[in-house]
């Protein structure tokens, strides 16, 4: 039977930061009291100013499992209130208030019955959450099929490049929008739904699908699921705007 991680508002202290991409960081925070928390799941980033006015944003979590050390990758939004405060301001022995784990529907777990193969579906920062997942499942000897089509638009903006290539249980396909791989077979260019289809398991072997990345990917590609006949109860969406 799945755990249950009970929510609640906890301060962790940042262990470890460094770049993830040249927008982006990756941060290790040492939370005592966190509970755990499931492949997928949240939390909420409170940050409070001198005159007391306070910003919240929600990040997904890299990491899963019983830890108390939780990793998140942050990538900059400009006009954003919290993640330009997260990537270049935020250093090693900071204290950052965090609220969560949360979110039990966009979440996969070692034990679920379902013996149905699973697909990863990543737009940019979307793969963070979906790479919790995958790297849950590396940690079981036995589990569903994993596969990972990541739309990202060069190869400098991949994020989890070293641990994704180590991957043994998950197969990762990659589409570069706009640069590819020097010496790469595939030309750069845009996901279309034929090369999704090309890159997922059919609709035939009922997979359960996760997809996340920007609200406008994110409608695509389930429109084009859809399309191709694939059950949409089978389906879980995550997306995010530009507001952080």
């Amino acid at each position: 039977m799945t755990e249950r991680f009970r929510a609640g508002w906890h301060v962790g202290r940042v262990v470890s930061r460094r770049p993830e991409t040249a927008s982006a960081v990756r941060l290790e925070i040492e939370v005592p009291t966190w509970p755990g928390n499931h492949a997928g799941s949240h939390l909420d980033i409170r940050l409070t100013a001198p005159d007391g006015y306070q910003a919240s944003r929600s990040y997904s979590i890299a990491s899963s499992g019983p830890a108390t050390r939780v990793v998140l990758a942050v990538d900059e939004v400009p006009s954003g209130e919290v993640s330009p405060y997260l990537v270049h301001d935020l250093v090693e022995g900071d204290e950052l208030e965090v609220h969560g784990p949360l979110g039990r529907y966009f979440v996969w777990t070692p034990d679920d019955p379902d013996p149905a193969p699973v697909q990863l579906i990543a737009g940019g920062s979307g793969v963070v959450p979906l790479y919790a997942m995958a790297a849950a499942r590396e940690r079981e000897a036995r589990g569903p099929d994993f596969r990972l089509l990541y739309s990202v638009r060069t190869p400098d903006d991949v994020f989890f490049t070293d641990e994704l290539a180590a991957l043994t249980a998950t197969s990762i396909d990659v589409v570069h929008t706009r640069r590819a791989p020097a010496g790469s077979a595939r030309p750069p260019g845009r996901l279309t739904g034929e090369s999704l289809a090309a890159s997922i398991f059919p609709a035939t072997a009922m997979p359960r699908i996760y997809v996340c990345g920007p609200t406008p990917f994110v409608e695509t590609v389930a429109g084009w699921l859809s399309q191709l006949g694939h059950d949409p109860s089978r389906i879980r969406t995550e997306r995010f705007g530009g507001s952080g």
